[in-house]
This record gives structure tokens, C-alpha cells and sequence, in this order.
């Protein structure tokens, strides 16, 4: 019996030896993983802190960069400023000389001599005014105005901002106060104040900054509103093309469409008759909307307009259009209107121009 208890006690000596060794073998091993993992962790922490060291020399390296960018664009805009006054200018002094010239003539005066120099001297403005038209576009590319957005964010729209003679033509109609009827009819009874402060309207007078401010300062431009009639937004320049170069006219302008109210129906089709005052006829267009046409050249029989009568009217409306020209067209959100996005690409694009369908937060 004390030899089977010796025995036992014997056994439970060698077990325990044998699971102490065990389990100093597995805290070696711990602590040989543990320390292998240690030496990967602080290599791995030293390439990312090289990168992070690499990445704020190289944003420090770009920061100096843009500063010293936006102070040549600072330069850069000052030069273009000072063309385009001087431009102006030039071109207030050569319709002086035309009318001196014409005058002379009307009264039979013949010295040809005095109206050969006055040629002459007209000549050489033309030449500068040329020359600074071709400076300010080559410094500007196509930036006529300041247009600074939320964040100076750069719009990749891909409207054709090209052309010779541009037209933007803009619907004051009362559907571009809001997107959907109800609210149209609400505010269409509001004091003034508030329909000039309308979300959908604000929204198309600072497209219409944005468009103005891409201009090509080489170029002219007329902007023209409409809703059952169209008109110039300066009145006193119906049918001459206005050159982008003179700023303060193109500020004038643009402040003119500020004042105005939406209100009546739409009529493309008298929007696109007045842009054949223009002579020469524009090589690009730019037209604001919302939707199809509620009326032709003169107003409805009925009082309501059908969905396939708009279609009709959009239609005869494009026929008036002048040929081979761009027309970019900016869709406005208007309730109702199905129809309106598919007529209007397809102009878009048999015209070789665009369509765009801004988000609310643009331009």
C-alpha cells in the first residue's frame, strides 16, 4: 500500500514537472512572437512616419507654389484689366472718327487730304484695338468677368464658351420663380421683394454671372430676356452686337436682368425671332429655360396648353432658329414637363452645342 502511494505521488511529480515545462515553453514562444512583432511594428511606424514627412514637404513645397500662382494671376488680371480699359477707350475714339468723317461728307466737304489723314488715324485704331483684343484673350483665355463660386471651385461644364458673336438669351417667364406649380402660384402673389429673392430665379441670375464672366474678351455678345415677348436687357443697344471688352457695359447689363420680375408665359418662338436683328447672325447661343413653350407668336386660344401643344410649339419655335449654330442650353427644374429634357438635348445635340442640367448648389 505505501508502494502504491509512493508511486502515485511519484506520477503526480512528473506530470507537474511536465506541465511547467510546457508552460514555460509557451511564454518563450510569446515572448519570442511578441518581441518579432515589436521589431516589424516599429519598422512599419518608421516607412509611414518617412511617407508623412515626405507628404507635408511636398504639401509645404505646393503651398508656396500656389501663392506664387495666384499672385501672376493677381498680375495677370490687372494686365487685362488695364487692356480692356484701354480698349474701351479706343473704341469710344473710332466711332468719334466715323462720325467726324461722316459729318465732313455730309456737309460736301472735299478736302480729300484732311479725310485721308482722319482715315488714316482711324486705321491705326482699329489696329490697336485689334491688337488688344488678341492680348487680353491670349492672357485670359475665356474669362471676360470675375466669377468666384463657393470654395473657388473650378466648373468643368462642358458648355461651348467659344464664338465670335455670342447671344444668351434668358427666360423670365413666372415658372423659372420655382420648380413646382404650387409654389409658382404662391409667389406669383407675393410682394416683388420676395419673387426677386426666389431660390430657382437667384440660381439663373448667377448662371447668367458665370456665363458672362467665361466670355472671350475678343468676342460680343447681346443679352436678351423673354417670356411671352423678348427684349434687350439694354434697351437702347436692340439689334448691335456689344463688345465683351467694355466691362462696365457688360455689368450694366447683366444688373438690368437683375431688376427684372418673372412673370407671364414663355414664347420661344418670339425669343428666337429677335435674334434676327443681330447682323451678322450669332455663332454661338446660350439659352436659359425651364421647359417647353406655352405659347407662339401670339398667345393660346385656350387657357390651358396640352403637353403634345407645348411640343408643337417648342418645334415651330426651332425653325426660326439660325442655321449651323450652337445652341448650349441650361435646363432649369420645372414640374410638369417631361417632355422638355428630350426636345431639348436633341437641339443640343443636332446643333453641335450642349445640355446642361445644373444641381441646385450650381453655379
Amino acid at each position: 500500500m505505501a508502494r502504491r502511494k509512493r508511486s502515485f505521488n511519484t506520477f503526480n511529480l512528473s506530470f507537474l514537472d511536465v506541465m511547467s515545462c510546457g508552460f514555460g515553453a509557451v511564454v518563450l514562444v510569446y515572448l519570442i512572437m511578441n518581441h518579432a512583432i515589436e521589431d516589424e511594428s516599429l519598422k512599419l511606424n518608421e516607412n509611414l512616419l518617412s511617407e508623412v514627412d515626405m507628404l507635408e514637404v511636398q504639401m509645404t513645397e505646393g503651398q508656396a507654389g500656389l501663392v506664387q500662382l495666384r499672385n501672376t494671376l493677381a498680375d495677370v488680371d490687372m494686365k487685362i484689366a488695364d487692356a480692356q480699359g484701354r480698349a474701351s477707350r479706343i473704341a469710344q475714339e473710332r466711332d468719334e472718327w466715323e462720325a467726324r468723317i461722316a459729318a465732313i461728307r455730309a456737309d460736301g466737304y472735299a478736302q480729300n487730304d484732311d479725310i485721308e489723314a482722319l482715315k488714316a488715324q482711324l486705321n491705326v485704331l482699329e489696329t490697336e484695338l485689334e491688337q488688344l483684343r488678341a492680348a487680353s484673350e491670349s492672357n485670359s483665355g475665356q474669362s471676360a468677368r470675375r466669377f468666384i463660386g463657393d470654395g473657388n471651385r473650378q466648373y468643368l461644364t462642358g458648355l461651348n464658351l467659344g464664338g465670335r458673336h455670342i447671344a444668351i438669351l434668358v427666360d423670365t417667364s413666372s415658372s423659372m420663380l420655382a420648380e413646382k406649380l404650387v409654389q409658382i402660384i404662391r409667389l406669383r402673389n407675393m410682394d416683388e421683394s420676395v419673387q426677386r429673392n426666389a431660390q430657382k430665379w437667384v440660381r439663373t441670375l448667377n448662371t447668367v454671372d458665370w456665363i458672362t464672366s467665361q466670355l472671350p474678351v475678343a468676342a460680343k455678345y447681346q443679352l436678351l430676356a423673354f417670356n411671352t415677348q423678348a427684349s434687350y436687357a439694354l434697351e437702347e443697344t436692340r439689334g448691335k452686337w456689344l463688345e465683351v471688352a467694355n466691362r462696365s457695359q457688360l455689368d450694366s447689363a447683366v444688373n438690368s436682368l437683375r431688376k427684372r420680375i418673372p412673370a407671364g408665359g414663355t414664347s420661344l418662338e418670339n425669343a428666337f425671332l429677335a435674334l434676327q436683328d443681330l447682323s451678322p447672325p450669332p455663332d454661338n447661343i446660350f439659352l436659359l429655360t425651364d421647359g417647353l413653350p406655352t405659347q407662339g407668336t401670339s398667345p393660346p386660344k385656350s387657357s390651358k396648353v396640352s403637353g403634345s401643344d407645348r411640343v408643337k410649339l417648342y418645334r415651330e419655335a426651332v425653325k426660326r432658329l439660325p442655321t449651323n449654330v450652337p445652341v448650349n442650353i441650361i435646363l432649369a427644374p420645372m414640374e410638369g414637363d417631361p417632355m422638355a429634357a428630350s426636345e431639348f438635348w436633341q437641339l443640343a445635340t443636332l446643333s453641335r452645342g450642349s445640355l446642361l442640367s445644373p444641381s441646385r448648389d450650381w453655379p
